[in-house]
């Protein structure tokens, strides 16, 4: 018999002169995510800096974007959880100073908003079998992933996550308040449920986080000796499968709750009771 002998592979990838051979409309949707993360990011900054239209005093309605309110400078009424916060601060200081930061470092440091923003805004790559354009790519030995600053804060997202679970708590007692009548007793109204489906889709999100999953169940060996924790990591684990929708589902649900609160705070329209 002969034998046949195969050349070594070589170590040089393949030259192709094309950018990438994907043919489809690979670069629409880190688009479409940069439109959106944009347009939120823009509406997000200007209403979170306004310091106006965050408060229904009749209803006890409080957007979500000034919670918890801690500036001497929030409506009578506004800050269950008292003021430190000097009034006369410069505008770019948001009267929710204790919880923006905080809601902004968890979901810049989420493994989904990462992917999209690495695509969208970096092209780091912008899809699967396209080149990367990160300027750290074209220097031998310059990419270090996220092993150095200051990517290398992402690894602060399980504590963002402990934060933001405390502030989610936070908002589900803003939205209680919402059940607020006119006479000053019970009531029901449409920002009172525009309130509670935000609160509980940002629930969804916190709790299908892969640092709240790790929590309830990590380094657990033996699942019959901790039932407990073996259904809750089974039900966060159902979450965890949702967490991507969470993600995008409430930039919208924050957006959507914050604009009602403002129209019906500046008397574009009065909220649409349900009862009382």
């Amino acid at each position: 018999m002969t034998q046949t002998t195969v050349d070594a592979p070589s170590k040089d990838r393949a030259q192709i002169p094309a950018r990438t051979l994907r043919k489809d409309r690979y670069w629409l949707s880190p688009l479409v995510t940069f439109v959106i993360f944009a347009a939120w990011v823009i509406y997000a900054t200007v209403r979170s800096m306004m310091g106006n239209y965050y408060w229904v005093d009749k209803y006890h309605y409080l957007t979500p974007f000034y919670s918890p309110c801690v500036s001497d400078a929030c409506k009578p009424g506004s800050a269950d959880f008292g003021t430190f916060v000097p009034a006369h601060l410069p505008f770019f200081i948001p009267y929710a100073l204790i919880s923006l930061p905080f809601l902004l470092g968890f979901r810049l440091t989420c493994y989904y908003y990462r992917k999209s923003y690495y695509r969208a805004f970096w092209l780091t790559p912008s899809a699967c079998a396209v080149p990367d354009k990160s300027p750290a790519r074209k220097t031998p030995g310059a990419y270090s992933g996220e092993t150095r600053f200051p990517l290398i804060l992402q690894n602060a997202h399980r504590y963002f996550w402990v934060i933001a679970g405390l502030i989610s708590l936070v908002n589900t007692w803003d939205a209680i308040k919402a059940f607020h009548g006119a006479d000053g007793g019970f009531g029901i109204g449409l920002g009172t449920i525009i309130l509670w489906v935000n609160v509980i889709l940002l629930w969804g999100y916190t709790l299908s986080c892969h640092s709240c999953r790790h929590v309830v169940g990590g380094r657990m060996k033996n699942f019959s000796k901790h039932p407990v924790r073996y259904w809750l990591w089974t039900q966060v684990s159902k979450l965890n499968t949702r967490h991507g929708q969470f993600a995008l589902i409430t930039l919208g649900t924050l957006a959507l709750t914050d604009a009602y609160v403002a129209l019906v705070s500046g008397h574009a329209f009065s909220d649409l009771r349900i009862f009382n």
